[in-house]
């Protein structure tokens, strides 16, 4: 019998990874065009991008898909047989002294692209597309760190220019409020993605250079005064960002090497996420990219002047999307948290339920990235590659690559991988948080209804055209 389980359970995982291919296949056969803020910006946007079968039938799809995933990790029983499979790894050993050579490569680069990129916006021709700042910041760092933080291993920390500076800088070491956990890269982060979205940083070079300006300075002076330890572990927004994004990782950097994992498989016995401003963050991840996806449609779009033509200033009508959108999402995880402490009967609080399942949410969040911009970052490969072999000549005619028209079932292989990983990780976290198994298997079930509704809406943006965003010069 002992045997006969384990057996049992990797059949049904198959059967799980199966379903989740089946569905991503099945959607495949659909032609959509995903884009973010800063590749719309860079580009004359898409006014093609049409469904080659009913809109609802493929939303159902991907939901359906979703849900039988769901059901099928339900049948996963086996505690041993998880816990087994989320611990095991290989370590692949280095030497000390090669990964300080790197890192101390790292962080000189770091430091001259910033000062490079701050030049560059400032004196070079102010053209988006040919403009070496808006493409390493928006191509190199925004689409390709950031991918490989979530696909390969977080290098930001090695990379970090404000982290390197100050840390040579000398501090006050006040001591960080500890009330404030990490609400201050909350608020931070969710104001990048507002300046990103409703600004000209993205398409005006000498914009974005006064914006790296103007958060070195206040980068630093929090540091300076709160020690850099306790900024960027608190504080700074794309530091802890990059350190969300790399929790999904499957490589990490030990003292006794490289350990290599299953993507996502540290997480449902992570403590990256301790508090609910750990949470916010978490569900801001999410929510950010589905806002850009959504102004960057005809439908978003008409919206919005639909909204403006009524009365109300284009500020406002962005604003109230973005931060009813993002409170709408985060109401909706509260939500399955508290139907969660209901069906499952535990002693444990709601509070504690949305911490422990928001790491799984991370999945999601890191399958929306490349859905949003793989296919950019592909296109400006070329042009990228040119501002780091020729930083100081730029080509005046810059190529840029067309993604062919399969690429464009891509970002729906993406989010539907996303999704379905984050169910296995909300399965078992499930089982190292509760000690029965239906009480387990009840607990999940409020968060995955979340996540098919956020699929079904991810979903619905990559079936949209895209366009600039109204009202946002450039």
């Amino acid at each position: 019998m002992d045997t006969e389980r384990p057996a049992r359970s990797r059949r049904l995982l198959w059967r799980f990874v199966w379903t989740a291919l089946t569905g991503a296949v099945l959607l495949g056969v659909v032609d959509t065009v995903a884009a973010s803020n800063a590749a719309v910006s860079l580009s004359e946007g898409s006014e093609a991008g049409g469904l080659d079968i009913p809109r609802w039938l493929y939303i159902m799809t991907g939901g359906a898909t979703i849900g039988a995933s769901a059901v099928l990790a339900s049948f996963v029983t086996d505690r041993r047989f998880i816990e087994d499979a989320h611990d095991q790894r290989f370590v692949l050993p280095s030497r000390a002294g090669v990964r300080r050579g790197l890192v101390l490569a790292a962080r000189a680069l770091g430091v001259l692209a910033l000062v490079y990129v701050v030049w560059q916006g400032s004196v070079g021709p102010q053209v988006p597309t040919v403009n070496a700042a808006i493409i390493l910041v928006f191509a190199g760092a925004r689409a390709g760190l950031t991918m490989v933080a979530y696909l390969v291993a977080n290098p930001w920390p090695a990379l970090d220019p404000w982290r390197t500076v100050a840390n040579r800088l000398p501090t006050l070491d006040r001591p960080y409020p500890e009330r404030l956990g990490r609400w201050p890269a909350v608020v931070g982060f969710l104001g990048l993605i507002w300046v990103e979205t409703t600004t000209l940083v993205s398409s005006v070079p000498a914009v974005l250079a006064w914006a790296l300006v103007g958060y070195t300075v206040l980068t630093l002076a929090g540091a300076v005064v709160f020690s850099p330890a306790a900024w960027f572990h608190n504080a700074d927004p794309i530091a802890v960002m990059f350190r969300f994004y790399g929790s999904v990782a499957p490589v990490r950097w030990r003292e006794t090497g490289l350990s290599v994992r299953v993507p996502g498989f540290r997480l449902p016995d992570t403590d990256l996420v301790s508090d609910g401003a750990d949470v916010a963050f978490v569900v801001a991840l999410v929510w950010e990219l589905t806002f850009t996806g959504f102004v960057t449609t005809t439908t978003g779009g008409a919206l919005v002047r639909g909204l403006v033509g009524v009365g109300l200033p284009p500020l406002v009508v962005y604003a109230l999307l973005f931060v009813g959108g993002y409170l709408a999402f985060l109401g909706a995880y509260r939500y399955a948290a508290t139907r969660s402490h209901r069906v499952s009967e535990t002693y444990l609080s709601t509070r504690t339920l949305l911490v422990r399942f928001a790491p799984p949410l991370l999945a999601i969040a890191a399958g929306y990235h490349l859905a949003h911009y793989l296919g950019f970052f592909v296109s400006l490969t070329p042009r990228l590659a040119d501002v780091l072999t020729s930083p100081l000549s730029p080509a005046a005619n810059p190529l840029v690559l067309t993604v062919p028209t399969w690429f464009g079932a891509l970002p729906i292989a993406f989010v539907l991988v996303g999704h379905v990983l984050s169910v296995w990780l909300a399965h078992a976290t499930a089982y190292e948080t509760f000690p029965a198994r239906m009480q387990a298997i009840r607990s999940q079930a409020p968060f995955v209804v979340v996540m098919i509704a956020y699929t079904v809406a991810s979903l619905w943006l990559l079936s949209l055209p895209t366009a600039s965003p109204p009202f946002v010069g450039g």
